[in-house]
Order: C-alpha cells, then structure tokens, then sequence
C-alpha cells in the first residue's frame, strides 16, 4: 500500500512550522530556567554576603 501525501511543498511547510514551534518553546523553557537559576544564585549570594559581614561584626 502507498501512502499518499500532500505536495512536497506543504509538507515541508508543515515541518518547518512545527520545528518553529517547537524552537519557540525550548528557547521560552531555556529563558525561564536561565532567569530561574540567576535569581538563585542572587539568592545565594546575598546570603552568603550577610554571613560574612555578621561574622565579622561577632569577632
């Protein structure tokens, strides 16, 4: 049995809207997980500044 498909060009424009959808959507993951571990570190940071600092107003 052959499997019909549509025109050679459609179905490329198909795959590309899809590649581009699915681009979209790891470029929105990556952004998010990139802002998510630079406000942890900001986080951590912070932290371990105020350690520091009251750490040396003890001594």
């Amino acid at each position: 049995m052959e499997r019909k498909t549509g025109s050679t060009k459609s179905g490329k424009n198909d795959r590309d809207a899809r590649l581009k959808a699915a681009l979209k959507s790891n470029m929105a993951r990556r952004k998010a997980q990139a802002k998510a571990r630079a406000s942890g570190r900001a986080t951590e940071n912070n932290a371990s500044d105020s350690s520091e600092t009251s750490s040396d107003k003890k001594d």
